[in-house]
C-alpha cells in the first residue's frame, strides 16, 4: 500500500508545478507568507534582529525552493573541493530527523564521538557526509551555537559550511549558495501556494551584499537567474557492507549487475526528497525491481520491504540508516546493494567559488 505522506507531497508537488484551481485557492496565503518574509529581513536589516558572526568565512547552501534540490551532494562536493584547496572545513546542520535535532545543545561528530553515534541521533544527512569526508559536524538548530561548539573542539577550521541554512538569517554568511533541479522556481509562488520558501529575487544574505552562487542540479538552467550547471551520475550497485565500511570507489569492486535484477525478487527503496529521480535514473542502469517510494528522512525500522526479498538497492541516505541487527533480525537472505552518487558542477562554478573565498586567505592556493 502506498505512504500517504508520499502520495500527499507527490500531489502537492504536482499541484506547485502549475497554476490552476489549487492556486487560486490558496494565493491569499502567498500573499501572507511573502509578507512576512520580507518583513522578517527588514527586522534584520535594521537590526532588531541580529546575525551572529562566527571568526571564519561561512559558506551558506541552500534552496529556494522545498524539498531536496541537490543540497546534500552539492554539501559533499563542496568540503571535498574545500579540503583538495587547503581548507580545513567544518559542517554546520539542523540534523532533520535525528534525535539531537530537538536539543538546544550542539552536538558534535567527530572521530572522536562517532563510535558513539548514529544516524538516528544525528540525522541521516549529517551522519553522510560525515562518513563521505571525514570533516567535523556540528549538528544544532541555532547554526552559530553550533559554530561555535565546533570551533572550540576543533580550532584548526578555517572555513564552515552550513547545510540547508538559507533562510536561517541568524547566522551571518560570506557567500551564499543556491541549489534549483529541474523543477526550478515551480509556479513562482510561496508556500503552501507553490514550492517557494522565499520569493526568487530575494537579496543576498551575504555580508558583502555579493549575490549568491546559483548551481542547476539538471540539464539546463530552469530559472532566470544565471548560475551553472551540475551533472549527477548514479554509480552501478556496491554492497552495502563494502558502502559501510568506506568504499565508495566502484573501480574493480564487486556490483550488482542489471541482468541480476527482477521486478519479482529486487526492491528500490528511496526515502528522499524525490524518489522518482532515483528510480528512473536505476532503470537507466538497466535495473529491473518494485520501487518502494519512502517519506523523506523515513525511518529503516522495521524494513519496509518484505523479508522474502532476494535485492534491495539503497540511496546513500537511506542506507546510512539501516541497522545490521535489523537486516538480520527482519531479511537475513536479502542483498542490500548501494548506489553511490557522482555530482560534479562545472569548472566554472569552482573558479567562482574559489574567487570569492580568496579575500577571506589571500595565501591560500587557488584553482587555474
Amino acid at each position: 500500500m502506498p505512504d500517504r505522506r508520499v502520495s500527499l507531497e507527490a500531489w502537492l508537488t504536482r499541484q506547485w508545478q502549475q497554476v490552476g484551481l489549487y492556486t487560486a485557492l490558496t494565493w491569499p496565503l502567498h500573499a501572507l507568507m511573502k509578507a512576512l518574509v520580507a518583513w522578517r529581513r527588514v527586522l534584520y536589516r535594521r537590526g532588531a534582529l541580529r546575525a551572529t558572526a562566527l571568526p571564519v568565512p561561512v559558506v551558506v547552501v541552500g534552496n529556494r525552493i522545498a524539498g531536496g534540490a541537490g543540497k546534500t551532494p552539492t554539501t559533499l562536493a563542496l568540503l571535498e573541493h574545500l579540503k583538495a584547496q587547503g581548507w580545513h572545513p567544518g559542517l554546520l546542520t539542523r540534523g532533520h530527523g535525528g534525535t539531537a535535532s530537538r536539543s538546544p545543545d550542539a552536538l558534535v561528530l567527530d572521530a572522536n564521538s562517532a563510535p558513539g553515534l548514529n544516524a538516528g541521533i544525528t540525522g541521516d544527512e549529517p551522519w553522510l557526509l560525515w562518513q563521505r569526508t571525514g570533516v567535523p559536524v556540528a549538528v544544532c538548530a541555532q547554526r552559530a551555537r553550533g559554530g561555535r561548539a565546533l570551533l572550540a573542539r576543533h580550532p584548526e577550521l578555517d572555513v564552515l559550511v552550513c547545510d540547508d541554512g538559507l533562510q536561517h538569517l541568524a547566522l551571518a554568511r560570506d557567500l551564499e549558495i543556491v541549489v534549483f533541479d529541474e523543477r526550478g522556481a515551480g509556479n513562482g509562488c510561496l508556500l503552501p501556494a507553490g514550492p517557494l520558501r522565499e520569493p526568487l529575487s530575494s537579496p543576498s544574505g551575504a555580508r558583502d551584499g555579493q549575490p549568491p552562487l546559483v548551481l542547476y542540479n539538471a540539464e539546463r538552467a530552469t530559472t532566470a537567474l544565471p548560475g551553472h550547471l551540475a551533472q549527477r551520475q548514479l554509480r552501478q550497485p556496491l554492497p552495502w557492507a563494502r558502502w559501510r565500511e568506506g568504499g565508495t570507489d566502484g573501480h574493480n569492486a564487486l556490483t550488482l549487475a542489471p541482468s541480476d535484477t527482477h521486478a519479482e525478487t529486487t526492491w528500490a527503496a528511496a526515502g528522499i526528497a524525490q524518489p522518482e529521480r532515483f528510480f528512473r535514473a536505476l532503470q537507466a542502469l538497466g535495473h529491473r525491481f518494485q520501487p518502494l517510494p519512502l517519506p523523506d528522512h523515513a525511518e529503516l525500522e522495521p524494513l519496509p520491504w518484505p523479508p522474502e526479498a532476494r535485492h534491495v538497492i539503497l540511496t546513500e541516505k537511506d542506507a546510512v540508516k539501516l541497522s545490521p541487527e535489523a537486516l538480520a533480525r527482519h531479511s537475513p537472505h536479502t542483498q542490500v546493494w548501494v548506489c553511490p552518487l557522482d555530482f560534479s558542477p562545472e569548472p566554472a562554478f569552482w573558479q567562482a567559488l574559489d574567487a570569492r573565498l580568496a579575500p577571506h586567505h589571500p595565501g591560500r592556493k587557488r584553482t587555474t
